[in-house]
């Protein structure tokens, strides 16, 4: 496994949800390069103050930023087709397919299937939950400058450096075994579910 990029979207609140920030970490295998990525996008439909309570992003802060559909080719030739993680990533998958028709990562490995392998005793596995309990938030905030739970970068931030700490670990025939069952993508996954 070479480059892969761990991914997170954040959305208006519509359904079907509209991008409105993207962020994307590279990994050089389950390590983390230092290269971030970070698009916020102005949505057709308003963000809803609900979801604005979630994430932090208002209407005001993407007043001025650009239609996801004029940075698309950009972020196209970020992913390309390496493969992507992310925790519970199916909803990165398909808001970035919506918008990305012809694109479809080699593999999307998802964090959240990993750590309920790795991690059977805890109680729940929630981003910002495991990222207290395993104490990441530090190496998080020193990869993206900064930001909170539940922002594009941070997030995405996060599900590398998780995923980073779960399989550094384990040898390499484990680890390969343990991401062909987390990749969604994989029509032979399936134990971890």
């Amino acid at each position: 496994m070479k480059r892969m990029w761990a991914v997170d979207v954040e959305g208006n609140g519509a359904n079907p949800p509209e991008i409105i920030e993207l962020g994307i970490v590279e990994m050089d295998g389950i390590q983390l390069t230092g290269n971030v990525k970070h698009w916020q996008f102005r949505p057709n439909r308003e963000i809803s103050p609900a979801v604005s309570r979630i994430h932090g992003i208002t209407n005001d802060d993407v007043a001025d930023a650009p239609p996801i559909e004029d940075v698309i080719d950009d972020i196209f030739l970020w992913l390309e087709e390496s493969p992507i993680v992310g925790h519970n990533v199916r909803v990165e998958l398909d808001a970035l397919s919506r918008v990305l028709p012809d694109w479809k990562p080699v593999a999307a490995y998802d964090s959240l299937k990993v750590a309920r392998a790795l991690l059977p005793n805890e109680e729940k596995y929630g981003l910002e939950r495991l990222g207290d309990v395993l104490g990441l938030k530090d190496a998080t905030s020193q990869v993206v400058g900064g930001g909170t739970a539940h922002s594009g970068p941070y997030d995405a931030a996060m599900s590398a450096i998780l995923l980073e700490r779960l399989l550094s670990p384990l040898p390499q025939a484990e680890r390969d075994r343990i991401l062909m069952e987390a990749d969604i993508l994989n029509s032979r996954q399936g134990s971890l579910l």
